[in-house]
């Protein structure tokens, strides 16, 4: 195990698997959000309070969700390159920033549209899940324009990694925000002692929405990371040998 994960932190090794595994996100994370789309607006039927606007949720839901995961996997792996010195883990944090920030942006543009006609306003500063989703948006930006603020790469990776980890805190009180505090906010609808809250078919449109959005979000941190490496590693042999490859191909 440990040899695999030492053989998989090297970054020609990484380049070369990475290309292999995409597809295998791509194709099924595609068919999954087609059939999510199609099932979730045409067969799911209205929710008997919110009529047919819950249908945003097969967005807002896998949003925001991605949205943390994206934070988490950036703040574990800023972790385990600070703690460990694997430079495959910053080049991780590094790819996943942006793509956390844009389904960051796109949970709260959906959230917004979506309270309009259920709480009558589009935004709530009360809210307390709203108002951590939105510092959590601003860690994003720090985070990247830190790391644009330092020229050095090494020195930017350790800034960066402490930033994120620091920041890593406000992943729990987004997720438990409903549940401390009083918010306009929904609580758990799929994960719950007692089952999903909710008719299987509306709820299995969800799940493959979920899954897709989260097979896609793999292939797109998967494709950053791979320029990543290509711009860390760019005076290596291996790079230089990938380059002239890709020119007689062309």
């Amino acid at each position: 195990m440990w040899k695999f994960l030492h053989k998989l932190a090297s970054p020609p090794h990484f380049y070369d698997l990475s290309a292999k595994i995409i597809p295998w996100f791509v194709v099924p994370g595609t068919i999954l959000i087609i059939y999510g789309t199609i099932a979730g607006l045409f067969y799911a039927p209205p929710d008997y309070q919110q009529g047919d606007a819950f249908r945003i949720i097969y967005v807002h839901v896998p949003a925001a969700y991605l949205s943390m995961l994206a934070y988490t996997l950036m703040a574990v792996s800023a972790g385990i390159g600070l703690i460990w010195r694997i430079k495959l883990s910053h080049a991780v944090a590094a790819a996943a920033a942006p793509l956390g920030a844009w389904f960051t942006f796109l949970a709260l543009i959906t959230g917004s549209i979506w309270g309009r006609p259920m709480w009558g306003t589009w935004w709530e500063w009360g809210d307390p899940r709203l108002t951590s989703e939105l510092i959590m948006l601003f860690l994003y930006f720090g985070y990247m324009a830190l790391r644009a603020a330092i020229d050095d790469t090494t020195k930017a990776d350790k800034a960066s990694a402490v930033l994120a980890l620091v920041g890593a805190v406000n992943i729990p009180i987004i997720h438990f925000s409903v549940e401390w505090w009083s918010s306009l906010h929904q609580g758990a609808t799929i994960v719950r002692a007692d089952g999903p809250a909710m008719p299987t078919e509306m709820l299995f449109p969800l799940l493959a929405m979920i899954l897709g959005f989260s097979l896609v979000f793999g292939a797109l941190l998967l494709g950053r990371v791979r320029s990543e490496v290509l711009f860390r590693e760019r005076r290596s042999r291996w790079v230089k040998n990938v380059v002239l490859a890709s020119g007689e191909q062309g």
